[in-house]
């Protein structure tokens, strides 16, 4: 590199400041300052450093290193020895021989030799942005006074340069921001399942955050545990639907803090929670907050970068934490449409019950009333039997319907659920002729308090499915805590089947569409000859 005159130095600085104005991406007009200040002072090696609010160095721009020597080097600095006196006293500085200052630090293994030092701190609206910092004068000797009024004066051009590149990059990023939570707010109305926005938004978290895996977990049943509902980046997929405890994890604790926190190292972290054969992953820093919404905590995001050259800021906190209150949003919308949709299914079954009530069980009972007035009539005793065993049999009917027109409008408190469970086997039991016992965990019970009646349907019909078909002599009627779940299960000693033939009016489909409804799964064992069981796994 030739060393320039002071004439093409003031040329070149005028090129200078109208191809770094010229250009809206910090990071290039960055890169272009470092090469003009080595370009015009003729120094070796040039470097910038971005200060962060915190006071260190958040970033490292070199020019004059290969990407091999760089990966040599190791982490980038942080602002210690001299590079940290320009910090602290933001002043241009020449050093004849950096080793002999005091102030010195020393160099990393593996860093090329340096001795000549000149140094000045770049200004962008009155408060230092960073620092250059240019080393190894061409020819061996020391930077001038004239090197060092270059330096100002590009100084003095970066600072304006970068300055409207952050502008320009602040309105592009306020814009793609209301872009993205336009497309979330529709997604939100649109979308029937929760979870999917929660895909956008982690999605759309690594983007702002410019991160390499983001995470979402929501509370679940249990209320003592949370799992991973969204996953999206490098190798989240191991991680998704994976339980995580809330005590004791890093989830938890942005859960149980209710506000957004950093740490430096996530993946050494003591708190991190690994799901079995999974990976951790690579060291780096993150983010961790809550969803939260109408003053409710539904879950945590996280949201991860590996490699340590890059931390977190709190700067990077504002546009993860919006996402975060967007997700929280998804799932309070989703609560209510559900509880909307609850709403509907009542009013519907209470019209049902209405019809039933005021239709069929009258119509009903007035055939058993003629009946039982041709009963009386007819001459013959066996007629006459036949039809009082016909009137009885419409009786019957009639109080079945009875009990399901109240199983249709009933909502059970919590307190009930043990008994209802109970008259139900007891009913059961008389008009079957299976013995029937009945095993409730009363705690468990008080947790369902807002599913009680539909328990009831649920075991109603698993108990109807013992009658038409077990051929059973005794069945148990259980509901207890397995894995911080709710299981109601109806097992029978009957005949029993094989599941994987296919099978007609078994009112399978009944049972499993309404366990889903409640956010529960159906599980079905038999086997000829050995009995059946049906165990439906409910959230608490």
């Amino acid at each position: 590199m030739s060393q320039l005159g002071l004439g093409t130095r003031h040329e070149r600085l005028l090129q200078a400041a109208l191809l770094l104005t010229s250009e809206h991406s910090t990071q290039v007009v960055l890169q272009r300052i470092v090469e003009m200040a080595a370009e015009l002072t003729g120094a070796r090696y040039a470097a910038l450093g971005v200060i962060n609010r915190e006071g260190w160095l958040s970033d490292f721009l070199t020019t004059g290193l290969l990407q091999e020597e760089r990966d040599l080097i190791g982490p980038l600095p942080q602002g210690h020895g001299i590079l940290g006196v320009l910090i602290k006293d933001p002043r241009p500085l020449r050093l004849k021989e950096i080793s002999r200052d005091p102030r010195s630090f020393g160099f990393p293994p593996n860093h090329p030799p340096m001795a000549t030092f000149l140094g000045g701190p770049i200004k962008a609206r009155g408060e230092v942005f960073g620092n250059l910092y240019l080393t190894e004068k061409e020819g061996g000797g020391e930077f001038t006074q004239d090197d060092e009024d270059t330096l100002v004066l590009l100084a003095a051009q970066a600072g304006v340069a970068v300055e409207n590149a952050r502008l320009f990059e602040t309105n592009q990023q306020r814009q793609r921001r209301l872009e993205v939570s336009h497309t979330i707010s529709a997604a939100i109305l649109e979308s029937s399942n929760a979870n999917e926005v929660l895909d956008l938004v982690a999605r759309y978290a690594l983007e702002f955050a410019e991160a390499d895996m983001a995470t979402i977990s929501t509370v679940a049943g249990d209320g003592e545990s949370l799992m991973i509902v969204a996953a999206e980046g490098k190798g989240s997929d191991q991680y998704l639907n994976a339980r995580i405890p809330l005590q004791g994890s890093l989830s938890g604790a942005a859960v149980q803090a209710g506000e957004a926190f950093i740490v430096q190292d996530f993946g050494r972290d003591p708190r991190i929670y690994l799901p079995e054969g999974a990976k951790a992953p690579p060291s780096g820093p993150a983010i961790l907050l809550p969803l939260s919404a109408a003053g409710r905590t539904f879950g945590a995001m996280t949201v991860v970068r590996f490699g340590t050259s890059r931390p977190f800021l709190q700067e990077d906190l504002a546009p993860i934490v919006n996402l975060a209150a967007q997700g929280a949003v998804a799932l309070e919308y989703g609560r209510t449409q559900d509880q909307l949709r609850r709403l509907a299914v009542l009013e519907d079954r209470e019209r049902i019950a209405r019809d039933l009530h005021d239709g069929a069980i009258q119509s009903l009972f007035a055939v058993g009333m003629n009946l039982q007035a041709t009963a009386a009539m007819a001459e013959a005793e066996d007629v006459a039997n036949r039809i009082g065993l016909a009137v009885d049999e419409l009786d019957r009917v009639i109080k079945e319907l009875r009990n399901y027109i109240f199983g249709l409008r009933s909502q059970l408190s919590a307190r009930q659920l043990d008994d209802a469970l109970r008259r139900l086997a007891a009913d059961f039991q008389e008009r079957s002729g299976v013995l029937t016992i009945v095993e409730v965990d009363v705690e468990i019970a008080a947790g369902l308090q807002g599913y009680a009646n539909e328990i009831v349907q649920l075991t109603r019909e698993a108990l109807s499915n013992v009658s038409r078909h077990a051929q059973a002599t005794s069945c148990r009627v259980s509901l207890f805590r397995q894995d911080g779940m709710a299981l109601l299960e109806v097992d029978d000693d009957g005949i029993g089947f094989d599941p994987t033939l296919p099978r007609k009016g078994m009112g399978l489909d009944n049972l499993t569409r309404r366990a889903s409804l409640l956010g529960g799964d159906v599980e079905l064992r038999s086997a000829p000859e050995t009995g059946t069981c049906i165990r439906v796994l409910l959230p608490r």
